[in-house]
C-alpha cells in the first residue's frame, strides 16, 4: 500500500460538482491519497491507518491523534504507475478496483475506529480535489 500524505489547511473533493468530502478551511488536517497493490490486505490497511493516525507531521510535531485533526481519504490507483518504459504509464502494479475498494474503505474505517474524523472521496469516480498544502508538507508512506 502506498499513501501520499499532504498536510493541509483545507481540502475538498467533489464529484459532478458536489462536494463529497472536505477539511474545513483553517483546520489543519491530512489529505491522504491511498493506492493499493496486489499483496495488500486488511492487516496492511489497519497498519497504515495506525501509522497515519500517529504520524507527527502537524504543527509542533503533533499527530492527528494528539489534536483530533480531520483526515480526508481519497483512492488513488495512479500511485502505482510504472513510468520506466515508454511514454504511457503501466498500471500493472495497482490492484483491481474490486480488490482495492474494500481496502481503501478499510483504511478509512480503521482511522474512524481509532477516533479520527474521516471524510472520503468516491471510489472510481472522476473526482476533483482542491487543497491548500500547509508547509508545504507532502510525504509518501509505503507498507
Amino acid at each position: 500500500m502506498r499513501v501520499l500524505v499532504q498536510r493541509v489547511s483545507s481540502a475538498a473533493v467533489s464529484v459532478d460538482g458536489q462536494v463529497v468530502g472536505a477539511i474545513q478551511p483553517e483546520r489543519q488536517g491530512l489529505l491522504v491519497f491511498v493506492g493499493v497493490t496486489h499483496s495488500d490486505n486488511l492487516d496492511t490497511a489497519r497498519r497504515m491507518a495506525d501509522k497515519l493516525w500517529n504520524l507527527r507531521v502537524l504543527a509542533d510535531e503533533q499527530s492527528p491523534a494528539d489534536v483530533n485533526a480531520p483526515i480526508l481519504v481519497v483512492s488513488q490507483f495512479t500511485l502505482y504507475a510504472d513510468t520506466a518504459r515508454g511514454r504511457r504509464p503501466s498500471w500493472n502494479a495497482a490492484a483491481s478496483g474490486v480488490a482495492a475498494e474494500p481496502l481503501v474503505s478499510a483504511v478509512a474505517e480503521a482511522l474512524r475506529a481509532l477516533g479520527a474524523c474521516v471524510e472520503t472521496g468516491v471510489f472510481g469516480a472522476d473526482m476533483r480535489v482542491e487543497l491548500v498544502n500547509d508547509g508545504p508538507v507532502t510525504l509518501m508512506l509505503e507498507l
